[in-house]
C-alpha cells in the first residue's frame, strides 16, 4: 500500500462535473493498493498517516499532526501510484491490486482513518471513478 500525502490549505474532488467532497486545511491522501496488501497494512498506514507531524506549531516548526490541529483529510484511490516505470516509457500497473481486492482495502484504510481522526473529518472520492482534483498545496509539503 502506498500513500502520497499532501498538506493542503484546501482540496476538492469533482466527479461528472459535481463536487463530491471538499476539505479545508488538512491532508490530501492519494492511496494506491498493491497486490498482496491486507487489512493489517491498511490499519498501520492509517495510524501512521494520522500521526505524521507535518503541520507547523506556534514556533513555525513542523511538529504537529492532523489530529493535533483537528484538521480534515480527503482520501482518493489512485492505482497509478503502483506504476512500474523501469522498462520503456509506458508505465506498467501489474503491481496494482485488482479492483475487487483494492476497493475493500481502500475502504478499510478510510474506516481506520475515520476511527482515529473522526468520521466527520474524513472525506473521500469514489473508488474507480474519473475524478478531477483541485488543491492548494500548503508549503508545499508532500510525503
Amino acid at each position: 500500500m502506498t500513500a502520497l500525502i499532501q498538506r493542503v490549505s484546501s482540496a476538492s474532488v469533482q466527479i461528472d462535473g459535481k463536487i463530491k467532497a471538499s476539505i479545508q486545511k488538512g491532508l490530501l491522501i492519494f492511496l494506491g493498493v498493491r497486490s498482496g496488501d491486507d487489512g493489517k497494512e491498511a490499519g498501520m498506514l492509517a495510524r501512521k498517516t494520522a500521526a505524521l507531524r507535518i503541520f507547523n506549531d506556534s514556533a513555525e516548526k513542523i511538529n504537529l499532526s492532523v489530529t493535533d490541529i483537528s484538521a480534515e483529510a480527503m482520501v482518493l484511490s489512485q492505482f497509478t501510484l503502483c506504476a512500474d516505470t523501469r522498462k520503456g516509457n509506458r508505465p506498467s500497473f501489474i503491481n496494482a491490486a485488482q479492483p475487487d481486492k483494492a476497493a475493500p482495502l481502500y475502504e478499510e484504510f478510510v474506516l481506520q482513518l475515520r476511527n482515529i481522526i473522526g468520521a466527520g473529518r474524513v472525506q473521500t472520492g469514489e473508488f474507480g471513478a474519473d475524478m478531477k482534483v483541485e488543491l492548494i498545496n500548503d508549503g508545499p509539503v508532500t510525503i
